[in-house]
């Protein structure tokens, strides 16, 4: 509180009760004293927290935010803001401070040549590639991003667990959208670097639904789709790294990285890829809301 602001409220209270109220909204002042809000340090500076106009994206984000603010936080949501040109100079420019993003993709547009593909790579190369003033906190098991899929009747039928056990089966159709045709982990990249033949069909849209008809053997699905699970669906596993991992990851402002790290990374470590699509089944099929479907999360993991 400034020397004014001092004065004043020896002179008149009643003014400067409500000097600090107005003070206690500025997001960019934080108050010192015996206020409980802004964790264990007592500081009571805002975390804007941003999320894509995705649902899975939302879901994640406000998990972020009631954790923040179980632990005395003051939050403030910017949701739904759209992809990643959108959002990224807000997050550039300090005006939001954390956001939930996934590993490859985010590599992936600061250095678009990048050669990694295993998890634990993508991780590290991403934290050399980001800008200063940026940083990212622990990673989570979770991911969303491009898997193979059959169903749980022809992997039991063919003993499937891993791309590489697609090898030697005849008549394989791969489906997803057009452009996966073009792509290093399409139909070329199945056959250099796990001896898979496939032919190729486009389905947009429509994946899963051709899957489960059984007009295509194998889907190109993201790993947290809820189709997953509701058409039980297996992802099969990916030991060489044909696909660019994209572990949920939080990119956060470097200057509150350090107040924060504790509360969020308690979330990272448990959140699991079964427990991502179990969330956003709850969103497209169950219809709750995010803060209905965070707040429960927290609390069945014991971090509310």
């Amino acid at each position: 509180m400034s020397t004014a602001r001092t004065r004043l409220a020896v002179g008149l209270a009643g003014t400067a009760v409500a000097a600090l109220a107005l003070a206690g909204c500025a997001s960019s002042d934080p108050l010192t004293g015996d206020s409980t809000e802004g964790g264990d340090n007592g500081e009571s500076s805002t975390i804007v927290i941003g999320s894509q106009a995705y649902y899975s994206n939302e879901i994640i984000a406000e998990i972020y935010a009631q954790a923040l603010e179980a632990e005395g936080f003051t939050v403030e949501r910017n949701f739904n803001i759209g992809q990643r040109d959108a959002y990224m100079p807000e997050i550039e420019d300090g005006t939001i401070d954390l956001f939930p993003e996934y590993t490859g993709n985010l590599l992936q547009y600061f250095d678009s040549a990048t050669t990694a593909t295993s998890s634990d790579d993508v991780y590290a190369a991403l934290q050399d590639a980001l800008p200063e003033g940026l940083t990212v906190l622990d990673q989570s098991s979770a991911t969303d991003q491009d898997s193979y899929n059959v169903t749980a009747a022809f992997a039991e039928e063919n003993g499937l667990t891993s791309i590489a056990d697609l090898a030697g089966i005849e008549g394989l159709v791969l489906g997803g959208a057009p452009e996966l045709e073009e792509r290093p982990y399409g139909p070329t990249g199945l056959q250099e670097v796990y001896g898979v033949t496939v032919a190729f069909q486009a389905t947009a849209d429509t994946t899963v639904d051709e899957l489960v008809a059984g007009n295509i053997q194998v889907a190109n699905v993201y790993s947290a789709d809820p189709r997953i699970e509701t058409d039980d669906l297996v992802t099969l596993e990916d030991p060489e790294g044909l696909f660019l991992a994209s572990n949920v990851v939080p990119l956060v402002n470097a200057d509150v990285a350090d107040e924060i790290a504790d509360v969020i990374n308690a979330v990272s470590a448990a959140l699991t890829p079964e427990g991502l699509v179990a969330l956003n089944v709850q969103s497209t099929v169950d219809q709750r809301s995010p803060e209905d479907i965070a707040a429960d999360w927290l609390a069945e993991n014991g971090l509310a």
